[in-house]
Formats: structure tokens, C-alpha cells, sequence
């Protein structure tokens, strides 16, 4: 444990929780009213929503796993790249559609807006539970970010205080969420990013001139890393899996809850117009994070003595801690450990507080308590928002890495099956909310059968086309289905002149 290393990581840590608990008390607002907590009173302007938006979907995981996955398999882990610049497009027509709608009629989350186009508690239930599902081990891959970073800085994993350090993280995210609500990872999402800014520009500049160069870098990893393998006469294979994957997870990632909540939070459409024009600097800085796990696999980091037990218990994840270790000086260490901690805590608590949301108002108020009060309402999604920190913290603590990995694996095909509820509502009524439901139902069952397959080991799932192999990504096939079950449904009812064309929203609301 270096002491220099230790004491920087401290001091940004608590500047960090010191700004979590004042964000209390910036662009003030009543903390009674689930707006103000969960959504900071829809306020945020360009550059808070631009951080928030980046610190919300650029986590700490990000910063472990896309260099872990480029470092163990190659190129696969650039999907990572177009699906992050294909997500952009996707959604600047969608969500700012999606804003002003939500603002005219109040609605705080997507299934409320789901409840109110169909008229159908029913599916606004399903899009919230599947949610909530899929946020869960979302949240706890960034305590893995949280449990990595504490290995570097030299705490012992072993023995009966290993785990004081997280438990100790997850106490302060605790408790500046539940009093401050999404204003906190808001106001610290500004730290992390320009600290993950500099971590990343430190390592690009750094790491090749020690390994003589990006040239000597890309030759020693093997050219079967560099390029996917061809498409075959019978056989797409990985080109197959990495398009539908990067066009899968883009046009999921903005289903996720933490990302609808830190995009209903914008002060309006202009600044959420703004945003998809600057958020793809990210990207950028997402291109240069992949790269650095080549720079890991060129510096044989498994093989140093020092590093060498880090890499048997947390293997490639722990390839930026590792890079940082072997060739920056304890202070710079610091810095980026401190990058990668705080980059768990933004996501890790504005996910907590877009399930307690979705718990509050599509379950709560739906079916529990449908009188409460605001104040009832609010004091709810603060006591859920807990509960969901520490069922993320039990699931570290008590179950392998792996479950969390293969939930997540999972989660993404879930999240998916929401789009069609949820984006075609945005520009159309046409769909039937039962036919929708069905879709819904089926889709989610043929992609947990296609994940259990596999073992829930990976993601992907090969179509037999005559005698050609389409493999593919689960989330991408299921979603497919789900459109053609909703749209043969709604026909079907159609047909027999029983659709269901209840509205409770104003059509004057979707347009400019």
C-alpha cells in the first residue's frame, strides 16, 4: 500500500462526497416531491446534462471491461465504438419527442408514459419490472469497478476486513443519494468525467512511449486479435455477431433507466439536441480506452511478479489498474484509481434512483398506495433506492463476479424488449397495448431460452439459414421477434374489431 497513492485517492474520494451532500442545496428545490429528487427538478442544463448523460452511461465498468474484453478477445471489444456512435442518431429524433411529452403530463418515468399512451397499467408494470431487473446487476458490476480499485490500492481481498473498504463506499453512496438525490451524481458526474479525461490522456501518452511506440504495441499482439475472421460461403461468424451486437446495444442502451431518468432531467429539447451533438466526443475518448487494452496485452502485465496476483484473482478486468501500477508514479496512480472509483458511484447512484422511481410510481402508487401523498411518494423512493444499493452490495459480497456478468449478459437482451412499447408509443398509436404485452412476453422468453443455451455465457445465438450460420446477438433476434408478435397481433385484433385505442395523453403534446 503506498501511502502517496492512498492519500490522493482520499482526498478526491472526499471532495467527491463532500460536493455529494451540498448538491443538496444546488438550484434549490422541494426534496419532498419525487421531481425534485429523482429527476433535480428537470433543470439541468447543456453541459450538467452532458456530464450527467456521459457519467450516467460511460461508467466504471466501461473503463474495466471494453479494455478487458479488447485485452482477452481482440477485436470484438471495439463494438463498443459504432455502437456508441450509431446511439446518437437513434435517439435525436426519439428522446427529445420523449421530454416534452413526459414534461407536459408529468410523468416522471418511461412506463408512466407507457401507462398513460395505452391506457394499460399492465404494460407500464412489465416495462417497469423489466427495468428494475435489468438495472440490478447493472449496479453491482460497478461495485466490481469499486472492488478492483481497492485491490490496487493494496488492500488485502482476503480475510475477514477485505470487504469493510466496499462496504464503506456503499455507505457513502448511501447516503448522499438519499439526501440529495440525482443533483449528487449530477454535480460529481463534472469531477469524474475531467478526472477520467486525464487518466485516459495520461495513459495514451505515457504507455506507448515506454513500449516503444503504438507500432511495436500492435505487433505484439497477435494478428487473430487485430481482425475479426472473415465471413465464410456458409458461415458469418463474429462479423455477423459484432453488427447486430453494436446495433443491439444501441438501440438499447437509452431504454436503460438511468439513461431515460438523466434525459427527462434536461431543462428542454434544445439541450438535449445539443447533447447528442456533443456527446460523441465519448466515443472518442471510448476508442482510446479500448486501445489501452492492446497496450495491457503488449506489456505482458500478467506476466510481472508484482502484478501477477492481481491478474489470477480479477484476471483481464484488471488491465487498467495494472498499466497504471507499472508505469506511472504513486500520485498519478492515485488520480486514476480515484477516476475509475467515482466513475462507479455516479452510475451506481443515479441507477439506484431510476429504479426507486419505477418501484415508487408504477408500483407503488399503481398498486399499493394509489393516495399517496408526494411526500409518501418521495420518502418511498428513498427507502427503495437503499434497498437497491444494498441488494447490489449483498449480490458482490455473497455471489461470484460471474452471476453479476452473466445478469447483465441478460439484462441488455430485457431492456431491449421495451423498445417497441416504448419508441413506437413516441410516434404512433397504431399498436395494440395487449398485442404489445404478448410480444413482449414471448420475445423475453425466447431470449432467456436462447441465453440458457449457452449457460448464460454469452450472447450470442446462431441462426441456421438452409446451410448458412447467422450467428447473432440474443437481445438484436428477440427483438426482431417482438416486432413481427405485435405487429401480427395488432392486426389480428384489428381484424376482429377489438383493438384498444384508449389515449390518456394530448396529441398537441407531441408536437413542437
Amino acid at each position: 500500500m503506498n501511502p502517496v497513492t492512498l492519500s490522493v485517492f482520499a482526498i478526491l474520494f472526499l471532495v467527491i462526497v463532500v460536493l455529494g451532500f451540498a448538491s443538496s442545496h444546488w438550484q434549490r428545490g422541494n426534496l419532498h416531491h419525487l421531481e425534485e429528487w429523482g429527476l433535480g427538478g428537470r433543470r439541468f442544463g447543456t453541459w450538467i446534462t452532458w456530464f450527467l448523460i456521459g457519467g450516467d452511461l460511460y461508467t466504471a465498468y466501461t473503463f474495466v471491461a471494453v479494455p478487458a474484453l479488447v485485452f482477452g478477445a481482440g477485436a470484438l471489444g471495439f463494438f463498443a465504438l459504432p455502437y456508441t456512435v450509431l446511439v446518437y442518431p437513434l435517439v435525436f429524433a426519439i428522446l427529445p419527442r420523449l421530454w416534452r411529452v413526459a414534461r407536459e403530463h408529468g410523468f416522471v418515468t418511461v412506463a408512466d408514459f407507457v401507462d398513460a399512451r395505452y391506457d394499460s397499467p399492465l404494460l407500464a408494470l412489465a416495462v417497469a419490472v423489466t427495468g428494475i431487473v435489468a438495472t440490478m446487476p447493472y449496479i453491482a458490476l460497478q461495485l466490481v469497478g469499486i472492488e478492483v480499485v481497492i485491490a490496487a490500492l493494496g488492500f488485502s481481498t482476503h480475510g475477514p476486513w477485505s470487504d469493510a473498504p466496499l462496504m464503506m463506499a456503499f455507505v457513502i453512496l448511501a447516503a448522499f443519494t438519499y439526501v440529495s438525490g440525482l443533483r449528487a451524481p449530477a454535480s460529481i458526474a463534472v469531477v469524474k468525467d475531467l478526472l477520467v479525461y486525464l487518466a485516459v490522456l495520461a495513459l495514451m501518452i505515457v504507455v506507448p512511449w515506454k513500449l516503444g511506440g503504438l507500432a511495436a504495441i500492435f505487433h505484439a499482439v497477435p494478428a487473430q486479435h487485430l481482425l475479426l475472421p472473415a465471413i465464410t460461403q456458409h458461415n458469418w461468424g463474429m462479423q455477423s455477431f459484432y453488427l447486430t451486437l453494436a446495433l443491439g446495444s444501441a438501440l438499447g442502451l437509452m431504454l436503460y433507466p438511468h439513461a431515460s431518468t438523466a434525459v427527462l432531467a434536461a431543462k428542454g429539447t434544445d439541450t438535449l439536441r445539443r447533447n447528442w451533438i456533443l456527446l460523441p466526443a465519448y466515443s472518442f475518448v471510448l476508442g482510446l480506452i479500448a486501445l489501452l487494452g492492446y497496450m495491457a496485452y503488449a506489456a505482458h502485465l500478467p506476466s510481472q511478479p508484482a502484478l501477477a496476483p492481481y491478474f489470477q484473482d480479477y484476471g483481464p478486468q484488471f488491465a487498467i489498474p495494472g498499466l497504471l501500477l507499472a508505469y506511472f508514479p504513486p500520485y498519478v496512480v492515485g488520480i486514476g484509481l480515484a477516476a475509475i472509483a467515482i466513475g462507479a458511484l455516479v452510475p451506481a447512484s443515479i441507477m439506484s434512483i431510476a429504479a426507486a422511481n419505477l418501484f415508487t410510481r408504477n408500483i407503488y402508487r399503481s398498486y399499493l398506495h394509489r393516495q399517496c401523498s408526494p411526500q409518501q411518494e418521495t420518502r418511498m423512493a428513498k427507502q427503495i433506492s437503499l434497498l437497491v444499493k444494498f441488494g447490489a452490495l449483498l449480490f458482490i459480497l455473497f455471489l461470484p463476479t460471474q452471476f453479476a456478468i452473466q445478469l447483465q449478459l441478460l439484462g441488455g437482451i430485457l431492456i431491449l424488449q421495451t423498445l417497441p412499447a416504448v419508441v413506437a408509443g413516441i410516434y404512433t398509436r397504431w399498436f395494440d397495448p395487449r398485442a404489445l404485452l404478448a410480444a413482449w412476453a414471448g420475445a423475453l422468453a425466447w431470449g432467456v431460452w436462447a441465453a440458457a443455451q449457452t449457460g448464460f455465457q454469452k450472447s450470442a445465438y446462431t441462426l441456421h439459414i438452409g446451410s448458412v450460420l447467422i450467428p447473432g446477438y440474443i437481445g438484436f433476434y428477440a427483438l426482431i421477434l417482438n416486432f413481427l408478435l405485435a405487429t401480427s397481433l395488432t392486426v389480428l385484433l384489428r381484424g376482429v374489431r377489438i383493438h384498444h385505442e384508449r389515449d390518456r395523453t394530448r396529441s398537441e403534446a407531441y408536437s413542437e
